[in-house]
Protein backbone atom coordinates (compact mmCIF):
# COMPACT_ATOMS: atom_id res chain seq x y z
CA UNK A 1 0.00 0.00 0.00
CA UNK A 2 1.21 3.48 -0.84
CA UNK A 3 0.72 6.40 1.51
CA UNK A 4 -1.49 8.75 -0.53
CA UNK A 5 0.18 11.76 1.09
CA UNK A 6 3.48 10.61 -0.47
CA UNK A 7 2.00 10.77 -3.98
CA UNK A 8 2.82 13.52 -6.43
CA UNK A 9 0.03 16.14 -6.12
CA UNK A 10 -1.12 15.51 -9.70
CA UNK A 11 -1.36 11.76 -9.07
CA UNK A 12 -3.21 12.39 -5.81
CA UNK A 13 -5.63 14.56 -7.79
CA UNK A 14 -6.56 11.81 -10.26
CA UNK A 15 -7.03 9.30 -7.42
CA UNK A 16 -9.35 11.78 -5.68
CA UNK A 17 -11.28 12.42 -8.89
CA UNK A 18 -11.65 8.69 -9.53
CA UNK A 19 -12.86 8.11 -5.97
CA UNK A 20 -15.37 10.95 -6.29
CA UNK A 21 -16.75 9.56 -9.57
CA UNK A 22 -17.24 6.15 -8.00
CA UNK A 23 -19.03 7.56 -4.96
CA UNK A 24 -21.10 10.17 -6.81
CA UNK A 25 -22.44 7.69 -9.35
CA UNK A 26 -22.69 4.67 -7.01
CA UNK A 27 -20.79 2.49 -9.49
CA UNK A 28 -18.29 -0.33 -8.87
CA UNK A 29 -15.32 1.64 -10.20
CA UNK A 30 -14.24 5.23 -10.75
CA UNK A 31 -11.31 6.25 -12.91
CA UNK A 32 -9.40 9.30 -14.06
CA UNK A 33 -6.67 9.83 -16.62
CA UNK A 34 -4.36 12.80 -17.20
CA UNK A 35 -3.31 13.67 -20.74
CA UNK A 36 -0.09 15.16 -22.07
CA UNK A 37 -1.35 18.70 -21.45
CA UNK A 38 -2.42 18.03 -17.85
CA UNK A 39 -6.14 17.85 -18.62
CA UNK A 40 -8.06 15.20 -16.68
CA UNK A 41 -10.91 12.97 -17.76
CA UNK A 42 -13.08 11.27 -15.14
CA UNK A 43 -15.50 8.38 -15.55
CA UNK A 44 -17.41 5.66 -13.78
CA UNK A 45 -18.38 2.18 -14.83
CA UNK A 46 -20.89 2.07 -17.71
CA UNK A 47 -23.35 -0.81 -17.38
CA UNK A 48 -26.16 -0.53 -19.90
CA UNK A 49 -27.92 -3.44 -21.60
CA UNK A 50 -26.17 -2.63 -24.89
CA UNK A 51 -22.92 -1.09 -23.60
CA UNK A 52 -20.61 -2.25 -20.83
CA UNK A 53 -17.33 -0.43 -20.17
CA UNK A 54 -15.05 -0.33 -17.18
CA UNK A 55 -14.41 3.06 -15.64
CA UNK A 56 -10.82 3.16 -16.87
CA UNK A 57 -11.73 2.29 -20.47
CA UNK A 58 -14.47 4.93 -20.34
CA UNK A 59 -12.00 7.56 -19.11
CA UNK A 60 -9.56 6.66 -21.90
CA UNK A 61 -12.38 6.87 -24.46
CA UNK A 62 -13.34 10.30 -23.13
CA UNK A 63 -9.73 11.47 -23.46
CA UNK A 64 -9.52 10.22 -27.05
CA UNK A 65 -12.88 11.77 -27.94
CA UNK A 66 -11.63 15.09 -26.53
CA UNK A 67 -8.47 15.07 -28.66
CA UNK A 68 -5.85 13.78 -26.23
CA UNK A 69 -2.74 12.53 -28.00
CA UNK A 70 -1.13 10.74 -25.03
CA UNK A 71 -1.57 9.99 -21.34
CA UNK A 72 0.74 10.84 -18.45
CA UNK A 73 -1.01 8.69 -15.83
CA UNK A 74 -4.20 6.84 -14.96
CA UNK A 75 -5.96 5.92 -11.73
CA UNK A 76 -8.74 3.49 -10.91
CA UNK A 77 -10.60 3.16 -7.62
CA UNK A 78 -11.97 -0.33 -7.23
CA UNK A 79 -12.57 -3.13 -4.78
CA UNK A 80 -10.63 -5.45 -7.11
CA UNK A 81 -7.03 -6.12 -6.22
CA UNK A 82 -5.62 -5.04 -9.58
CA UNK A 83 -6.41 -3.21 -12.80
CA UNK A 84 -7.82 -5.56 -15.43
CA UNK A 85 -5.56 -6.44 -18.35
CA UNK A 86 -8.07 -4.89 -20.80
CA UNK A 87 -8.02 -1.64 -18.82
CA UNK A 88 -4.23 -1.47 -18.80
CA UNK A 89 -4.22 -2.23 -22.54
CA UNK A 90 -6.51 0.77 -23.21
CA UNK A 91 -4.17 3.02 -21.22
CA UNK A 92 -1.17 1.61 -23.13
CA UNK A 93 -2.92 2.22 -26.47
CA UNK A 94 -3.00 5.96 -25.79
CA UNK A 95 -0.19 6.51 -23.32
CA UNK A 96 2.29 3.78 -24.11
CA UNK A 97 3.34 0.74 -22.11
CA UNK A 98 5.24 2.72 -19.44
CA UNK A 99 2.24 4.87 -18.44
CA UNK A 100 1.68 4.47 -14.68
CA UNK A 101 -1.68 3.09 -13.53
CA UNK A 102 -2.49 3.75 -9.88
CA UNK A 103 -4.86 1.21 -8.33
CA UNK A 104 -6.64 2.45 -5.21
CA UNK A 105 -9.20 1.00 -2.86
CA UNK A 106 -12.58 2.61 -2.14
CA UNK A 107 -10.99 4.60 0.71
CA UNK A 108 -8.57 6.22 -1.78
CA UNK A 109 -5.45 4.50 -0.51
CA UNK A 110 -3.23 3.45 -3.39
CA UNK A 111 -2.66 -0.30 -3.30
CA UNK A 112 -0.26 -0.49 -6.20
CA UNK A 113 1.18 1.37 -9.14
CA UNK A 114 1.78 -0.68 -12.26
CA UNK A 115 2.69 0.17 -15.82
CA UNK A 116 0.10 -0.06 -18.55
CA UNK A 117 2.10 -2.50 -20.66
Amino acid sequence: MTDSSALDPEDRKIVTLARSARARNAVPEGAAVRDETGRTYVAGTVDLPSLKLSALRTAVAMAVASGAKSLEAAAVVTEAGAAADEDRAAVADLGGPQTPVLVAGPDGSVRSTVTAG
